[in-house]
């Protein structure tokens, strides 16, 4: 390399390094129902102690996260957003109580053991599952899964700050990860984003059938490293199964800090994360839990 060409390539760093330099990353992790209303009242409580996660220059969301993320990036005021989510048995559109069935966890473990360690080879096998499953008419209609999403969605338009969502191509296990210039509509990103495989319909997604991002990871954390020179991570369900990795690990260096439900945020939850009878307990739980971990959000967050 010549010096000319190593100075430039050094300029290029450094100021690549400057643009990260206190950049903020908010993650936001998968986790059905009770998810999107645990995140969003740890939100609501960490903003009444003046910690405002709305400012986060980059926001990430991964099915449960892709909702909370549209909905913190619009124009609804986040005591409006836990309101929602905080009250008791308010009927939503095109929404019903699911579970992960013994069929569904079946699929699951011969997926696992399919793909041998291989993170896109498991999704890969999920999405085929997924695509088998809604063919035979055990999931619910793609009309009624979009009613649903739409109904969770302030708004229909890509919000102006940044917002990006994964989903995974159902037919080769590859990941998508979707924002306002991907051309795809935000009610199609979020609703592939929450197609939880062999429990909803894939998503076509430019005439291809897209399910969960969390068929890859939950958090898909990573994507902020290089991104944000910090990262907040809300993680509903945060582990390390067969080749996906917690998010603690996939962000390295990086600091951070990974929020996950602490033992009374776990018993509000429950054991089944679709059902929406504990969504208003869950969110409540989620506000309760931010006055105790305050400390370690405000050291990162600034």
């Amino acid at each position: 390399m010549s010096v000319c060409a190593f100075t430039v390539a050094i300029a290029i760093r450094a100021a690549s390094l400057r643009l990260v330099d206190g950049r903020r990353g908010l993650v936001l992790g998968g986790g059905g129902i009770t998810g999107i209303a645990w995140e969003t009242g740890l939100v609501a409580g960490l903003l009444d102690a003046g910690v405002d996660l709305r400012e986060a220059d980059r926001v990430l969301g991964t099915s449960a996260g892709s909702v909370v993320g549209a909905q913190l990036r619009s124009s609804t005021p986040v005591e409006e957003l836990f309101a929602t989510q905080a009250a008791e048995h308010v009927p939503r559109p095109g929404e019903k109580a699911a579970t992960v069935g013994p069929r569904v966890l079946l699929g699951y473990v011969a997926s696992l053991a399919r793909a041998r360690g291989d993170g896109v080879a498991m999704a890969r096998q999920l999405g085929r599952f997924a695509v088998r499953r809604a063919e035979a008419g055990r999931t619910p209609t793609l009309e009624a899964r979009l009613t649903a999403i739409r109904g969770r969605l302030p708004s229909l338009e890509w919000p102006e700050l940044h917002l990006a969502v994964t989903a995974v191509d159902a037919a080769t296990g590859a990941l998508r990860v979707l924002d306002a210039d991907s051309g795809v509509p935000l009610l199609d990103a979020v609703a592939a984003s929450c197609a939880v495989p062999g429990v909803y319909p894939p998503v076509p997604i430019e005439g291809r059938p897209h399910v969960d991002g969390g068929a890859l990871s939950g958090t898909h954390a990573d994507l902020m490293v290089g991104e944000c020179a910090r990262v907040l991570v809300l993680a509903p369900i945060d582990r390390g199964v067969g080749p996906m990795r917690p998010a603690g690990q996939l962000l390295g260096d990086v600091p951070h800090v990974v929020l996950a439900p602490d033992e009374a945020s776990r018993a509000a939850i429950g054991r089944n994360v679709l059902d929406p009878a504990a969504r208003a307990a869950s969110a409540r739980a989620g506000r309760d839990q931010a006055v105790r971990v305050l400390d370690r959000v405000r050291d990162l967050w600034g």
